[in-house]
């Protein structure tokens, strides 16, 4: 009761009126880029190749990169270890410092901006010894790590979240016995801050807050304004850095709501990604899409979300959406969620998940016997070389290879703001809209039966290579063509057996018939 009081005040005093959050939704991308891509779990001197020969050329905004502060090593190397801190020095499987700042600055060379997941909320489960990535050691039980320095008095009493309805208990007590940190104190303010800053530093444009939904509002409206402007000779001046935080709450009576952190910066919209799960799995019509985003319908609004189909927790099976979530296990449907997202007006920021190749939800990345991260094929090949999934290679997955992904990252580049028009549907699951006249996109999620329509495309007349089934190369399409006539209609077909349920063209792929 004391500690929400104190929250009252602190509010109160605070309020917003100097605290713009706005200036925290600006994901600060360059030459109208629009797509984030996690890659997870991706060493930093693959993920510099990956800008240059990659991400750059084909017009990504920029890339998460997983935990990038010194964790617990956990017996067998779990994915989950990089969300155990133990310090906050730079050092984790991926790299150390150096390596970090020299992907930043090759990443931001190229166009792309590279934002880090920071783990604020906590510290480490119990675990002894406890010695970290970068040599340290830590006394977990005793709430002791000396690396930062953190001691008993910065962490809440011990306490296990037992009641998600209980917006105290949710923020203070433990989440899945990791310790948690009280940010109410100096200290871990001060600790956090200065991680934070550090990164900025070294140019990066922001952070996705894991756990947001564990800390008190109050307490992040504070770190978030003292973090430092990002850097003028990269992003010009003045400029906030872009935060995007992990609120889980697809509408269930959670205690800790996503609009209570709106007022903050963007929060990730966990509703986004199971709703389409269910759309393009057939539990829910496609038709029900056509004002999905426009009408409230309990997604956030649209300058206040990041949204995704999957990411690194729910396509485990646990996070937010249950079965309901799509992953690279189910390429097809998958491929087509991506694409709606992609061309949907819906959210300022979208996000694409890159994975490693899993059958254990608690298996760590591709590594050797020393339990060094093994680098993914795909980094030898460049965007010309037309190499797709099979590039990859080494147990990574690289959905954000997949010709029919990255070419929808250039439809969203191009479609830029246009309106959502001309939207068809059969009345079940087969659908189609334009953006203006920058772009159109069809679905063919009638299991069983082909979809062969003259639609109104809204684009010029014209030949336009489909970006689904192929792609523009010398002048040519590798994959379907269609043709648009004087009044913007065109022949729409989508066969029931093909590969792939979507066709998608756009103002900028056009050829000479």
């Amino acid at each position: 009761m004391l500690r929400a009081a104190f929250l009252l005040i602190t509010i109160g005093i605070a309020g917003v009126c100097s605290y713009d959050s706005s200036a925290y939704k600006d994901p600060h991308y360059v030459d109208g880029r629009t797509t984030i891509v996690h890659l997870f779990e991706w060493k930093f001197k693959d993920i510099a190749l990956e800008c240059e020969r990659f991400l750059g050329p084909s017009g990504f905004g920029g890339v998460q990169v997983s935990p990038i502060n010194e964790n617990l090593v956990m017996p067998n190397r779990p994915w989950y270890e990089r969300y155990q801190p133990l310090s906050y020095k730079l050092i984790t499987r991926s790299g150390n410092e150096a390596d970090f700042r020299n992907m930043v600055k090759r990443c931001n060379k190229v166009g792309v901006r590279i934002y880090v997941d920071a783990v604020i909320n906590h510290m480490t489960g119990n675990q002894d010894p406890a010695y970290g990535t970068g040599g340290s050691k830590a006394y977990p039980k005793d709430l002791r790590y000396p690396a930062v320095p953190y001691t008993p008095n910065d962490f809440h009493n011990a306490c296990q979240i037992g009641n998600y309805q209980n917006a105290a208990e949710v923020r203070d007590c433990e989440l899945s016995g990791l310790h948690d940190l009280d940010q109410s104190r100096s200290n871990v303010r001060t600790k956090i801050v200065e991680f934070l800053n550090k990164a900025i530093s070294l140019g990066v444009a922001g952070f996705r807050v894991d756990a947001a939904k564990h800390m008190w509002p109050a307490d992040l409206e504070i770190i978030y304004g003292r973090l430092k402007n990002l850097r003028s000779d990269v992003f010009g001046s003045g400029k906030r850095p872009y935060i995007y935080q992990e609120v889980i709450d697809l509408g269930f009576g959670e205690g800790s709501r996503k609009s209570e952190y709106t007022g903050l910066g963007a929060v990730i919209e966990f509703v986004f990604g199971s709703t389409l799960g269910r759309c393009f799995r057939g539990l829910q019509k496609l038709d029900s899409l056509h004002t999905w985003g426009f009408r409230e319908n309990g997604l956030l609004p649209s300058d206040d979300s990041l949204v995704m189909i999957d990411n690194h927790d729910n396509q485990r099976g646990h996070g937010a959406g249950g079965a309901d979530i799509l992953t690279y296990k189910e390429p097809r449907l998958y491929k087509m969620a991506i694409a709606f997202m992609l061309a949907h007006p819906y959210a300022r920021a979208t996000r694409i998940m890159s994975s490693f190749d899993f059958s254990d939800p608690s298996q760590g990345p591709p590594a050797n016997q020393d339990g060094q991260i093994i680098s993914p094929e795909a980094i030898k090949y460049n965007v010309s070389s037309g190499s797709d999934a099979n590039a990859c290679g080494n147990g990574w997955v690289c959905e954000h290879r997949w010709s029919p992904i990255y070419n929808m990252i250039g439809f969203r580049n191009i479609v830029g703001n246009a309106s959502f028009d001309n939207w068809w549907s059969n009345g079940d699951n087969q659908i189609a809209f334009s953006r203006g006249n920058r772009g159109f996109i069809a679905f063919n999620g009638q299991y069983g039966v082909d979809l062969k329509e003259n639609l109104q495309t809204g684009l010029l007349a014209g030949a336009y290579c489909d970006l689904i089934s192929g792609r523009l190369i010398a002048g040519k399409c590798t994959g379907k063509i269609v043709r648009v006539k004087d009044d913007g209609t065109a022949y729409i077909e989508i066969l029931k057996d093909e590969q792939d349920g979507v066709l998608a063209i756009h103002a900028q792929v056009i050829i000479t018939v």
